[in-house]
């Protein structure tokens, strides 16, 4: 039983402090989720389960409080996922293997995130010390494993002869792209008087070169930006496919893998080389690919190793342009990825990389 996406929006990516800064959670992933659903002939009622990623929420169970604030009825319990930049794709992956399964018919599947609200965190300390604040939680055992991202990413660049000016080049024409992209009308839901992506910008090159430096090569022209977003999938089952007469998106497959841990950048390699060989898929068949851009170099980096076409890739822009909602950020690439294939056919891949030497990439086709 294959699963299929019937309808896929977003939200605005906003960076922190905007727009979206006055959200909770539930006020900026409910009404997405609404728009979703209200994309399709299918009512609140036939929605089996909720499946949210989030990454800097304060814990709980989000995809519940969205579930009940978007009107769902009470019995959809909602499950809330955390694998920080790679959720966004896992909660698309989980609901496959869900309807797959014979679990489920109608999933909701995304991600939400509020840099903007996210709590404060405290490591406490049983010698009564005082609680300490601190920003990245520890994403693998060995302090000399587990690096600042963008010290990972300078790391990358030096690992893989990836200089700070083609970077730079990367990032410039990301914004370049997005400023001339025309996303479909279905793709971007208005909320907070939002229907587009604020941060693009002419990044001209004399504008990337005066840019602040984060590390090395890394500075903030050629990272994402800290943002809020929310980004939601209908998917269902080809029984509800055919019952309903909609055309769908096959999710065709994918898969999440590890690698390094102190190269976090590379690992989506990994999980496209399974994601392929589970398919039986070529890079020469991809006609649209939607590869994150926290750093420049990782995109660089993963286009190069994945044998990607760069000109099938990122082609409104990527997160350069937008900003970075972490556990939101692999469903967004995958709403663009569904327009896509909907308005030109084809076959999709969409690919993130996530701390701790982890990444997920799936496959869309028409």
């Amino acid at each position: 039983m294959t699963a299929h996406i019937i309808a896929a929006c977003r939200s605005a990516v906003v960076p922190r402090g905007g727009a979206f800064a006055p959200l909770s959670i539930h006020a900026l992933g409910a009404p997405v989720l609404k728009a979703a659903l209200a994309q399709t002939r299918l009512d609140g009622a036939q929605v089996d389960e909720v499946i949210v990623s989030n990454s800097l929420g304060g814990g709980g169970n989000p995809a519940r409080l969205i579930a009940l604030a978007a009107g769902l009825p009470q019995r959809v319990a909602g499950l809330s996922i955390d694998r920080q930049c790679a959720g966004g794709l896992d909660a698309l992956l989980l609901a496959k293997a869900l309807i797959e399964s014979g679990a489920a018919d109608v999933i909701i599947a995304g991600g939400v995130e509020s840099y903007s609200r996210r709590p404060q965190r405290l490591h406490t300390f049983a010698d009564g010390r005082p609680p300490q604040v601190y920003d990245q939680p520890p994403f693998a055992p060995w302090p000399a494993q587990d690096p600042d991202m963008a010290a990972a990413a300078d790391a990358l660049s030096t690992a893989y002869g990836i200089s700070r000016e083609d970077q730079d080049h990367w990032a410039i024409q990301s914004h370049a792209k997005a400023i001339t992209w025309r996303p479909s009308p279905d793709e971007i839901v208005q909320l907070e008087g939002h229907n587009f992506d604020p941060f693009t910008r002419k990044m001209l090159p004399a504008l990337a070169a005066r840019a602040k430096v984060i590390t090395g090569s890394i500075t903030t022209a050629n990272m994402a930006v800290a943002a809020d977003g929310a980004a939601f999938c209908v998917v269902v089952s080809a029984r509800v496919l055919k019952q309903i007469g909609s055309e769908g998106i096959a999710l065709l497959g994918g898969a999440t893998k590890g690698d390094r841990p102190d190269l976090p950048g590379i690992a989506p390699l990994a999980a496209i080389k399974a994601t392929f060989a589970t398919t039986g898929l070529r890079p020469c068949d991809i006609t649209h690919a939607e590869i994150m851009e926290a750093f420049a170099v990782q995109a660089i980096a993963c286009v190069q190793g994945a044998d990607i076409d760069p000109a099938r890739v990122n082609m409104g822009g990527g997160a350069l342009a937008r900003g970075h909602p972490i556990g939101a950020s692999g469903t967004i690439n995958a709403v663009r990825l569904y327009h896509q294939l909907r308005c030109n056919g084809g076959t999709g891949l969409a690919a993130i990389a996530a701390a701790g030497g982890i990444a997920t990439a799936l496959m869309l086709a028409t």
